[in-house]
């Protein structure tokens, strides 16, 4: 995926088990990054781009990831598409991290981890505490020095999903006009769910200074915004989350 994911299990179990969890997990995003991968030309979903590769004979699970894409195109107004950037290359990047990541976490917790996080490049997945009492503490970077953090959100069981300018640059594109996105800085969505707050946090982007308005309606998922001056907005319930 081009990117560092750390997984930090803190359940107390017989080093054995925890090199199967990792193994698995591990070797779960290697097969997604293989089948997913808009740099990889032999992927699936590059040769789909291609028109080399008919849907129906390819992996179950990418029609799944598109057909999810479909969906949440139709909930963003648009504004999550797979063809978003200029040449309307297929990318359905937006969702498979996140959905990636969150069945990773999946295929943990069924093996005997309910204390961990995953971390995908800001994306992060987190079950259980890191320790009795204590919940997980999750730092988001500011997009306008990424040296600093902006604010740290603490949680147990959920998602931090951040879409941002100061990784990948203008990498984001506004559907309608093919352009990218550059009204804002970044958007950081917590929900239940990383495979949507990834999708939100990414549409929101490509939403531009609309993005507030939209994100306030999302049930079950709070949401920062920093616009590319650096001006702050947030959901009304993020403030739960806030610790520093």
């Amino acid at each position: 995926m081009g990117m560092a994911i750390d997984i930090d299990i803190r359940d107390d179990l017989p080093v054995r088990d925890l090199q199967e969890i990792l193994d698995d997990a591990f070797g779960w995003l290697r097969w997604v990054d293989e089948t997913f991968s808009t740099y990889r030309p032999e992927s699936q979903v590059s040769r789909v781009g291609r028109g080399e590769l008919a849907l129906e004979d390819c992996d179950p699970r990418l029609r799944e990831v598109l057909d999810r894409c479909e969906e949440l195109r139709g909930l963003t107004d648009g504004y999550f598409d797979v063809r978003a950037s200029p040449g309307g290359a297929l990318d359905p990047s937006g969702l498979v991290k996140g959905w990636a990541v969150e069945l990773a976490s999946e295929r943990a917790a069924r093996a005997g981890t309910a204390n961990h996080c995953i971390n995908a490049g800001g994306d992060v997945r987190l079950r259980g505490v890191p320790e009795p009492g204590t919940p997980w503490r999750v730092g988001i970077v500011h997009p306008l020095d990424p040296r600093a953090l902006t604010m740290v959100v603490a949680l147990s069981d959920g998602a931090v999903a951040t879409s941002g300018l100061y990784e990948r640059g203008l990498h984001v594109f506004d559907p309608h006009t093919h352009r990218p996105a550059t009204e804002l800085g970044s958007v950081s969505v917590i929900g239940p769910s990383l495979t949507l707050a990834d999708a939100y946090a990414t549409a929101a982007l490509a939403m531009g200074t609309d993005a507030p308005a939209w994100l306030s309606g999302l049930e079950g998922y709070e949401s920062l915004v920093i616009d590319a001056g650096g001006h702050a907005w947030w959901s009304a319930g993020f403030p739960a989350y806030r610790v520093a």
